[in-house]
């Protein structure tokens, strides 16, 4: 079993405390010691590597993955891509994807309904690099709701979207994606700020077919997440068993109370990247004009109070969240964490630990995941910065002087 034993840096563990002085051994797969300040582990049988007063710290945890879309500016491209470009596609944003810290993922949605499938067996296997990844489905939304691209005149458009009508076809297609091996089905409850028809505040799937969905995920073990903006879509989430509710923006006290009640297990992800971009770096994408006929600064400061409530309410949130569009590419994940300081009163503390400590608990690994503890997995960056002081530093790659996952090197400079 390989050893490696980091000396000479600055752990930041992410369970909360202060950053110290100490040591790390790696034993396989897992840590196997901490230690601090004047205290030093054994040399005997290990490689030694000085981090030169660099900083450890867990590997980032995407909350809200999209591996397999391509910075895409039109839902309908995604549909326009074959099976196996789409497989490509996330090959290759799995590799990006540790390049940039990111250790873990929970998909948000797959393209097609197995590419998630697919990624994950593969990176499990050995077969390709890539993050450890709970697998989703594609959307699963309703005639009209956010995904369904078809008119009566272009009936056969496509997205990433599956769409289903009433219970009995949402069970039917649960059944279909769970049996194709899918970990996370993704439901789409409400409408979003690009459909018309279907807008963010509006609640676009029934209850019974929500009811319909969870009644399969949970008779299979499996789990859910969960697009909900409107306040009825984040109350059909909980009381169905959503345990990664998406954007929640809209949130009312009702909502609020609920997330509240069942916060030993329910997770949100609040995904504001896209937002925080446009309102205010979109220059590239937007005019003024449409930022404000978006309501994109509007949206961005009701997320930020929802934010602040929740946060205070002691409900957990997750970093990360819709990186591969054309305003969020992939690999700029870690710019949530500004976005969570600067826009809703975050500590830097509380940022970092979105993204490892809270995120390990929503990937169902809350004592092996996201902090540095003896037992835990080795999934470790080494950072020439100060992620405390200056989260942005995570964006640079050339300050990760190393990325480990599962005890072994994806890359180092040391």
């Amino acid at each position: 079993m390989a050893r490696t034993l980091f000396t000479n840096i600055r752990i930041l563990d992410c369970t909360g405390a202060e950053p110290y002085a100490g040591e790390v051994l790696v034993e396989g797969a897992r840590i196997a010691a901490v230690v601090c300040g004047e205290q030093r582990v054994s040399r005997d049988n290990v490689s030694v590597i000085d981090g030169g007063g660099a900083t450890m710290m867990p590997g980032l945890i995407e909350s809200h993955a999209h591996l397999s879309i391509d910075d895409v500016s039109d839902l309908a491209q995604v549909g326009m891509i074959s099976a196996e470009e789409t497989t490509l596609i996330a090959v290759r944003n799995a590799r990006l994807y540790l390049d940039c810290g990111i250790t873990s993922c929970i998909s948000a949605a797959s393209a097609k309904p197995r590419t998630d499938v697919v990624i994950r067996n593969a990176i499990n296997k050995g077969e390709i690099p890539g993050p450890r990844l709970l697998a989703a489905s594609p959307w699963l939304t309703v005639t009209g709701g956010l995904g369904d691209m078809r008119t009566l005149t272009a009936p056969h458009t496509t997205s990433m979207a599956l769409t289903a009508d009433g219970p009995e076809e949402f069970r039917r297609l649960t059944r279909e994606l769970i049996r194709e091996g899918v970990d996370i089905i993704k439901l789409v409850i409400s409408g979003d700020t690009f459909v018309p028809h279907a807008p963010s505040h509006s609640t676009v799937m029934s209850e019974a077919e929500v009811a319909a969905a969870a009644e399969v995920v949970h008779a299979h073990g499996k789990r859910m997440s969960a697009h909900a903006r409107s306040a009825g879509s984040v109350k059909l989430a909980v009381k169905y068993g959503v345990k990664v509710v998406y954007h929640a923006n809209f949130a009312d006290e009702e909502a609020l109370d609920m997330l509240e009640a069942n916060k030993d297990w329910v997770f949100v992800s609040p995904n504001i990247g896209f937002t925080a971009t446009a309102s205010y770096e979109g220059e590239k994408w937007f005019t003024e004009q449409q930022v404000q006929e978006f309501g994109f600064r509007e949206e961005l400061a009701g997320a930020a109070r929802g934010l602040k409530e929740l946060k205070k309410r002691g409900i957990r949130i997750l970093g990360g969240g819709d990186y591969g569009f054309f305003v969020t590419p992939h690999g700029e994940n870690a710019r949530d964490l500004d976005h969570l300081i600067r826009y809703c009163e975050f500590t830097p503390m509380e940022a970092l630990l979105s993204m490892t400590k809270h995120g390990g608990a929503a990937m169902d690994l809350p004592n092996e995941l996201g902090q540095i503890q003896p037992g835990f997995f080795a999934d470790l960056l080494l950072v020439a910065g100060d992620p405390l002081a200056e989260p942005k530093v995570l964006l640079d790659r050339s300050k990760l002087v190393a990325v480990m996952k599962n005890g072994e090197f994806h890359r180092r400079s040391i």
